[in-house]
């Protein structure tokens, strides 16, 4: 009989910013492994996508290796697609094949549909907020 064994989870990076923000490489794989080691996840390296913007090569290489792993750590969530048909494609992807999505960051996994709706509505409020100016009086009451 065989044994269930742990396939482990592969970090995914960004060379670009992420959000308008640029976060060093290593700090990305420091927050992934804080995350993997927090939620009891074998951690394994990695992947780096290329510095093209709109670019998912590498992330479409972590799909066409799913066999060979539990799920992808990213480290945000807004690492994903822009697109809402394309990371709705990458969601089923990897729940048909039982596998999950993590994100670091925000401290969000998507293992169900209905986290993948959850991660929607953050999507959708994050893109709504980025449009809101910041009325620095309010600010100065807190």
């Amino acid at each position: 009989m065989c044994e269930n064994i742990a396939l482990g989870y592969r970090g995914y990076i960004a060379s670009l910013p992420i959000n308008g923000s640029r976060t060093p490489q290593h700090v990305q794989n420091l927050v992934i492994r804080n995350y993997a080691e927090r939620h009891a996840l074998q951690f394994r390296l990695s992947a780096t996508e290329f510095a093209i913007p709109g670019c998912f090569l590498a992330l479409d290489g972590l799909i066409n290796d799913l066999s060979n792993i539990d799920g992808v750590i990213l480290y945000s969530l807004f690492m994903l697609p822009p697109e809402p048909t394309s990371r709705r494609s990458l969601y089923d992807a990897f729940l048909a094949r039982g596998k999950s999505i993590h994100a670091a960051t925000e401290n969000f996994s998507i293992i169900t549909v209905d986290d993948t709706k959850r991660a929607e509505d953050v999507w959708k409020i994050s893109h709504v907020m980025a449009d809101q100016p910041i009325d620095l009086n309010m600010l100065r009451t807190l």
